[in-house]
């Protein structure tokens, strides 16, 4: 059992005071048996009022509406969590999955519904004839070729920081030979998929007391990972940056069908075009007890 405090600050700076419309907050992990909340706090400068809901994944989002503009937008998240996960997960995979391929059943595959499907084109079929290479076998052992999958990408990429927004396709993730852990994520995810998983993509915080893992800086970082819907074992985490399987240094902040929904924190303002100077993120994730 870890006892965890993750403070998530994003500050952003204007040259001259604007207007801030409302914000969309992504910032709350999500509980599960392996994850429990035991204070979440945002604070907002300057002050402003912040609804709570759920979105269609079941994640944690708040709307911050401002009533006063400014030229410093702080916003400022500090929570204090248990995480429970171990580091060498066993999974009881139904018999019927066991081997690839095998067959969701008919609720299961309609539950999961787009996170079955490719969500970028691969006219060239180059990541579909990447991913089939790791089928050894017909059949073969499912567990196995997802971690090797998992364990592909980071022998595929080359892992290199990028603090810029967007992610790559997953087809210029394996042209360009680099990528950051978000475009690992949506590379292994997408894999899956084109071999008939159900899969969706993670993002949250990477716990990294030792600095031996990729994908962070200092104590703590944002981070993304993919996971497997298995029959039998639910959803697998694969961390395929770090090459592991299972969630036992990672904390789950949102899991969505495309990276694109899972932004920490985003909004709008009103102002001059040229108002905006620049905005920095601090992640820390540190033990508490």
């Amino acid at each position: 059992m870890s006892l965890l405090q993750i403070q998530h600050t994003t500050t952003y700076r204007f040259h001259r005071p604007v207007t801030f419309g409302p914000h969309r907050l992504m910032l709350r992990p999500r509980e599960s048996r392996d994850l429990r909340v035991l204070s979440n706090t945002v604070t907002l400068t300057p002050d402003a009022t912040i609804n709570w809901a759920h979105d269609v994944s079941d994640n944690a989002v708040a709307t911050a509406t401002f009533q006063a503009g400014g030229n410093l937008l702080v916003v400022d998240s500090v929570t204090k969590i248990q995480l429970d996960a171990v580091a060498w997960p066993v999974f009881d995979i139904a018999g019927s999955a066991i081997a690839f391929p095998f067959r969701y059943s008919d609720d299961e595959w309609t539950d999961l519904g787009p996170l079955g499907t490719p969500q970028y084109p691969d006219p060239s079929r180059r990541l579909r004839s990447w991913a089939q290479g790791f089928v050894r076998a017909n059949p073969t052992d499912t567990l196995s070729l997802l971690q090797d999958l998992s364990t592909g990408v980071a022998h595929a990429v080359n892992y290199q920081s990028r603090d810029e927004e967007g992610t790559q396709t997953p087809v210029q993730t394996l042209q360009r030979g680099w990528g950051s852990c978000r475009d690992f994520a949506v590379l292994f995810v997408e894999a899956a998929r084109s071999l008939g998983f159900g899969a969706r993509i993670v993002s949250g915080y990477l716990h990294n007391p030792d600095q031996r893992l990729w994908g962070t800086a200092g104590s703590g970082s944002t981070h993304a990972w993919g996971e497997v819907f298995v029959p039998g074992a639910g959803w697998i985490p694969f961390d395929p940056t770090n090459r592991s399987m299972g969630g036992s240094n990672l904390i789950p902040v949102a899991v969505v069908r495309d990276i694109r929904q899972a932004i920490p924190v985003a909004g709008s303002f009103v102002g001059d075009t040229n108002a905006f100077s620049g905005m920095t993120v601090e992640v820390r994730v540190t033990s508490c007890g």
